[in-house]
């Protein structure tokens, strides 16, 4: 009998399982033909998804008014500017390996004719093309009655390119165009059928009306019309070194450290945010509410503000422009009117990453940093904050004041300064500078607390006796500094732990008598 009962569990058992196999092969063909079926195929299968919002983000706008044919969907739209997008991410990854891998996802067969006969003259010419795209104003023309076919002109394109032969830079183009396009839905796809280049018409640009506090007037900065001279420094909190906006943000702590900075007598802070961690292109609400809080702070307490926007952040690419284009734009709108904002610093020591990076790749992505942020704020100043005096003209002409960092002998400053005051006819914010007050293992001869204030004395009588503009570095003494920051050697952090005018227990050191010199 208990055999009888074995062999029947045997077979239930083995039909369970035969059942159960169908039924998961069953559901992973369903799954395959949703897949193979759905309109995410092209872009899942070559990681577009990814990868152009990791790499490729440029602004659209789409031009508003009626078209001729049926009314356009907003749904389509968005479909069709995503595909639109990704044939130019596609051609531009084309053009810069010179393969032809994506092609015929995204132009039909006419189209993607031409692109392939560019792909083998370069290649058969050594050439190559590094390209990317920052704006697109799109105006649709026609829309099929089935639903087929689009056709709209992209009109003031801008363009910017890197040609190279024989992996050597030749040439470098900035270029507005405008397109006339069509696509056709092929599969469940939009692909480009007709993509002709044709001559740009005036574009009436909308500009935002501008109502500075301050303003530039020959070398002097003007607040309200009247003389300003930034005597500030630079601000992290006690124990959010190099992470100001992180988990420990504190409102309080905020408002007593501004507080202590507003009864020095000191009338500016210089901030600083980090790239990746507010998000990079797509900013993160929570990182922008707390900017707010601290800026509406400073405004609280009659602190003036510079926002360094880049600290941290060294790619200069062409293929990163879209991205850092969309994070400047998105954090200077956002606070375009905030009267606590003086200026925006668009990097913290650009000129450090000129050997490793190309210094022209990192003045070409500066400038256009500063395209961006005047568009979309045009009510406060701009700066550029260099390491030191000798790289600070740089693209003078693309900011409202020079900014530089001053660490060397103190004997040697009258003279460094000199000589870039009759270099440049901007105004000039020594926006940097100090010592540690750190003697010991590792630095024999440097300054203890005594000799650190009798540096900050003597730097005091300087920039009173010539009427300079100044941010020292920094209000705290640190407990603890990121490894990037100074590197993990134990004479390179414990020298810049040591800057402050408090100490890490909240005592102030001898310096904090001459912060200022009012």
């Amino acid at each position: 009998m208990s055999f009888i009962n074995n062999k029947n569990t045997i077979r239930i058992v083995f039909i369970s399982s035969f059942i159960l196999l169908n039924v998961l092969l069953l559901f992973g063909l369903s799954n395959i033909l949703e897949y193979l079926n759905s309109g995410a195929d092209r872009a899942s299968m070559l990681h577009l998804e990814k990868e152009t919002v990791n790499t490729y983000l440029p602004k659209v706008i789409w031009e508003k008014g009626k078209n001729v044919g049926r009314e356009m969907e907003p749904n389509t739209l968005k479909m069709v500017e995503k595909d639109y997008l990704f044939s130019w991410y596609i051609k531009n990854k084309a053009l810069e390996n010179n393969k032809k891998s994506g092609i015929e996802d995204f132009y039909s067969k006419n189209t993607r004719i031409n692109l392939y006969q560019s792909i083998d003259y370069n290649l058969k010419n050594k050439i190559s093309i590094e390209s990317t795209t920052i704006k697109h104003f799109p105006k649709l023309e026609f829309y099929s009655e089935d639903g087929q076919q689009v056709v709209f002109t992209d009109k003031n394109v801008i363009e910017f390119q890197k040609v190279f032969k024989d992996k050597k830079l030749i040439a470098e183009v900035q270029d507005t165009a405008t397109y006339k396009v069509l696509m056709l839905l092929e599969d469940g796809f939009w692909r480009i059928r007709h993509f002709q280049k044709i001559k740009p018409k005036a574009f009436a640009k909308d500009t935002l009306k501008a109502n500075p506090e301050f303003k530039v007037v020959g070398k002097k900065i003007k607040y309200n019309n009247a003389d300003f001279t930034i005597k500030g420094i630079n601000y992290y909190p006690k124990n959010s070194a190099w992470d100001t906006f992180g988990e420990k943000f504190n409102k309080d702590t905020i408002a007593k450290d501004f507080d202590i900075i507003k009864k020095a007598k000191l009338n500016s802070i210089r901030i600083f945010i980090q790239y990746e961690d507010f998000g990079k292109a797509d900013i993160k609400p929570e990182k922008i509410e707390k900017l707010k809080t601290l800026l509406d702070l400073a405004e609280v307490k009659d602190l003036k503000v510079i926002v360094t926007l880049f600290d941290f952040y060294s790619d200069y690419t062409l293929e990163s422009w879209t991205l850092t284009s969309r994070h400047a734009e998105k954090i200077v709108s956002a606070f375009r009117n905030h009267k606590a904002i003086l200026a925006w610093d668009i990097k913290n020591e650009p000129n450090l990453d000129f050997e490793n990076r190309d210094k022209k790749n990192v003045l070409n992505w500066l400038q256009q940093m500063t395209t961006v942020i005047k568009e979309n704020d045009p009510n406060h100043l701009i700066t550029i904050g260099w390491s030191n005096s000798y790289e600070a003209t740089n693209l003078e002409d693309k900011v409202d004041f020079v900014s530089y960092h001053f660490y060397n002998a103190i004997e040697n400053f009258e003279a460094e300064n000199s000589i870039l005051e009759k270099a440049t006819k901007k105004p000039v914010v020594i926006q940097e500078f100090g010592v540690p007050s750190y003697r010991g293992l590792w630095s024999w001869f440097g300054k203890n607390e005594k000799g650190q204030a009798e540096y900050h004395k003597k730097m005091q009588e300087l920039f009173k006796k010539n009427n300079l503009a100044f941010m020292s570095w920094t209000l705290y003494d640190f407990p603890s500094v990121p490894d990037q920051v100074a590197g993990k050697w134990p004479w390179q952090k414990l020298r810049q732990k040591k800057f402050g005018f408090i100490d890490k227990k909240g005592k102030e050191k001898p310096a904090f008598l001459y912060i200022t010199n009012n």
